[in-house]
């Protein structure tokens, strides 16, 4: 991921070659100024092997997070029927083997439903509603790790750039040189930890609203197969 962002800088920074023989510019001095992949990660100082490591951890942390979601999201088309079928007909043995060799979270919510079948209907909710509680939570697991990556990530960019500035202005002061090509140099370079930062912060933030957003869905399948399987038991027999 660190690779593929500062390509992308490269790609943005240094992409656009001038016209060196218009310009009247020696094409092998060109080629000696012009900074590959490696010289950018290298200049980037130290900074860069934080900013790699929240990469790895993110990239990592949405793979996880994103499997499991997907895993919990699936449920048989013909589960909720066969359920029904199961609790119209009093078979609450197989409705229960049905709901505990499901896995799902939806099935583990269902089936606390279907072993508190007999008690009241605001008892079986509530069991239902703690269940719930607790699938939500191991879907949100770690969840907050992507957080703090799109919140910390910017932050150690642009202490690279003023870690950078810091060396620039003290070289400037023990040499006098004060030339435009001294203090650039030192600064664009440095201003790389920042895009690094930011792009890897936008990225973390994405993955950590897009998983929200499949918890969101994988909820609201578990709210509708809650309340198909209270309108169940509230069916005239």
């Amino acid at each position: 991921m660190v690779l593929g962002i500062i390509t992308l800088l490269q790609d943005t920074l240094l992409g656009a070659k001038p016209d060196t023989v218009a310009q009247g510019i020696d094409p092998n001095v060109a080629a000696q100024q012009s900074m590959n992949l490696w010289d950018l990660l290298y200049k980037g100082g130290p900074i860069m092997i934080p900013l790699a490591l929240l990469s790895v951890i993110a990239v990592y942390v949405f793979v996880e997070r994103y499997l499991y979601i997907k895993k919990a999201a699936r449920l048989d088309d013909n589960f909720m029927p066969m359920l029904r079928d199961y609790i119209t007909a009093g078979n609450i043995a197989a409705a229960r083997s049905l709901t505990k060799n499901t896995q799902s979270p939806i099935s583990r919510v269902l089936d606390k439903g279907v072993q508190r079948i007999g008690k009241k209907i605001e008892a079986i909710e509530k069991s239902m509603e703690n269940v719930g509680k607790l699938e939500v939570y191991k879907m949100e697991k770690n969840l907050v790790i992507l957080a703090i990556v799109a919140g910390i990530a910017p932050m150690f960019g642009f202490l690279g750039t003023i870690a950078g500035m810091i060396q620039t202005f003290y070289r400037i002061s023990i040499t006098n040189d004060i030339t435009l090509g001294a203090i650039a140099d030192g600064i664009y370079v440095k201003m790389v930890t920042s895009a690094t930062g930011l792009i890897i912060g936008i990225i973390a933030y994405i993955g950590y609203s897009f998983l929200n957003a499949q918890i969101d869905k994988v909820v609201n399948k578990m709210e509708g197969a809650s309340a198909e399987f209270i309108d169940i038991l509230q069916e005239p027999s």
